[in-house]
């Protein structure tokens, strides 16, 4: 039985809508949907909080906020009760925040979607993603694009 959905987030189109068909899978189930995101650490980023000052990281992590709040309400319009959705921001690195989220809750079942901006080493899906799929230890749905964003 599926009861913890952990859903990874981006700003993404594609990420929404896999967020979106967590949510109708979710609420099918009755199970309770954890959206994560992640504050990616970079080299680059590092270097503009320190010529923009400490507002940069908040201003970062305030985005993170409004992005889960965001999908949260895209996540209670496909059904999903307020009280069963939690939403959380981590930072490092994507794959293994996701990974260590999916262990640490439990998570049942993953859902994320293909895309990747940093580069995709396949055709299909990106590097995060095949990452997760890799080590996971719970199923992971990838969702796909959706065919009217797929290059014709």
């Amino acid at each position: 039985m599926i009861d913890h959905v952990l859903i990874a987030v981006d700003d993404s189109r594609e990420s929404l809508e896999a967020a979106r068909e967590a949510g109708r899978l979710a609420t099918g189930w009755g199970a309770t949907v954890r959206i994560l995101t992640v504050i990616e650490d970079s080299t680059v980023g590092e270097a503009v909080e320190d010529v923009a000052g400490s507002d940069a990281e908040r201003r970062r992590f305030r985005g993170a906020h409004q992005l889960l709040s965001h999908v949260a309400q895209e996540v209670r319009t496909a059904g999903v009760a307020a009280e069963a959705i939690e939403t959380i921001v981590s930072q490092g690195s994507p794959s293994r925040c996701i990974l260590e989220e999916a262990d640490a809750w439990p998570a049942h079942l993953v859902v994320m979607a293909v895309s990747d901006r940093r580069g995709v080493r396949s055709p299909y899906i990106g590097s995060e993603t095949e990452h997760v799929l890799e080590f996971a230890r719970c199923p992971v749905l990838v969702v796909p694009r959706p065919s009217a964003m797929q290059p014709h």
